[in-house]
């Protein structure tokens, strides 16, 4: 299986990151992917390659024109405006307030993010960028034949919408590779989401499409980032209706349960007719995750490739969450190898 990952993911740590009250270290941080390296050098995953030149096309096909200069200029916006630390929204348009877009970069920062966690540095854009371009040469490597590739990218992509950033993410990698397919001429293409949180920004970017199934397995919404989307009855809209299939999923959740709501995501892809598979890889699944709640074994990240691998579909893997940095590796090559040997 191909790999591809950019090194240019690490212009994007920011200091640090609002949890619980306080300002922590950043759960998605760098060495997340110098461990799931290690590992995939360890398993003898030896074809990891560089990814190619970013295509902006895809992205500006999914990604308001607006939003994606603000991700641009942002930094640079801030420090003229004078202001020292790292860019991070404290203020946004709540209910009743307008949304118009402010000229301020604060105000501008809280019009397009829909978290405060997530913080913009000198290097976010340049990371954003090179993590899009490692699910772009993914998604070549496929359209070109291969069965299956990786993507590791950094930072993740689930959570950005068309015009909105948060939940560390920036540009959606996952809506980006599904265009992909459908522009190099799939006629249906399937986004699957087994990352522990909601993929909102998917779900968001495809809601009205008929030519894009997404499916996604979280916690369920009511208690778990980011909240306000993810429920069980949110079906798609316009043409998009049946295409869109949350299975939101309680604290404690164990494998079985989580194994069945997959086989149920698989069975909804199959019968639309799928002709390639995106699939959104978090791991943040494990048991032992910081800020997630079920409580699958590393062990179960075998079956879970292999579940996937059932599908018969060219896939394409995109790295998403997991913050269980120590098992991390394990648990992403897991799956990884789990579906090869399926």
């Amino acid at each position: 299986m191909k790999v591809f990952c950019s090194d240019h993911h690490r212009l994007h740590f920011p200091s640090a990151e609002l949890a619980g009250g306080k300002f922590v270290r950043p759960f998605e941080c760098p060495e997340r992917v110098d461990i799931i390296l290690a590992r995939l050098h360890e398993r003898a995953f030896t074809d990891i390659r560089v990814p190619e030149e970013l295509e902006m096309g895809p992205i500006a096909r999914l990604h308001d024109e607006e939003y994606l200069a603000f991700l641009a200029s942002a930094w640079q916006e801030w420090q003229e405006a004078g202001f020292e630390g790292e860019l991070i929204p404290t203020t946004f348009p709540a209910r009743r307030m307008r949304r118009a877009k402010p000229d301020n970069i604060g105000g501008k920062a809280g019009y397009y993010a829909f978290a405060a966690e997530t913080a913009i540095t000198g290097g976010t854009w340049s990371a954003a960028q090179s993590s899009c371009a490692s699910a772009q040469s993914a998604q070549r490597a496929v359209a070109a034949g291969e069965s299956a590739a990786f993507a590791l990218c950094r930072p993740p992509g689930h959570h950005a919408a068309a015009d909105l950033y948060g939940g560390y993410c920036f540009l959606n990698n996952a809506a980006v590779a599904a265009q992909m397919f459908l522009d190099d001429g799939a006629r249906r293409v399937a986004v699957l989401d087994v990352d522990f949180h909601h993929g909102n920004g998917t779900q968001d970017i495809f809601y009205g499409r008929q030519d894009v199934f997404f499916a996604s397995l979280h916690g369920q919404p009511q208690d778990a980032f980011p909240y306000f989307t993810g429920f069980a009855d949110e079906t798609g809209i316009g043409e998009g209706i049946g295409a869109n299939a949350n299975f939101p999923l309680r604290p404690g959740c164990d494998f079985a349960a989580w194994s069945d709501a997959l086989a149920r995501a698989l069975r909804r892809i199959h019968t639309f007719g799928a002709e390639a598979l995106v699939v959104s890889l978090g791991v943040d699944t494990f048991k032992d995750d910081p800020i997630s709640f079920f409580c699958l074994e590393s062990a179960d990240f075998l079956k879970v490739g292999q579940q996937i691998a059932g599908l018969g579909l060219p896939t394409v893997f995109l790295m998403e969450g997991g913050y269980a940095v120590e098992a991390i590796g394990l648990n992403t090559v897991n799956v990884l190898e789990g579906f090869l040997g399926a």
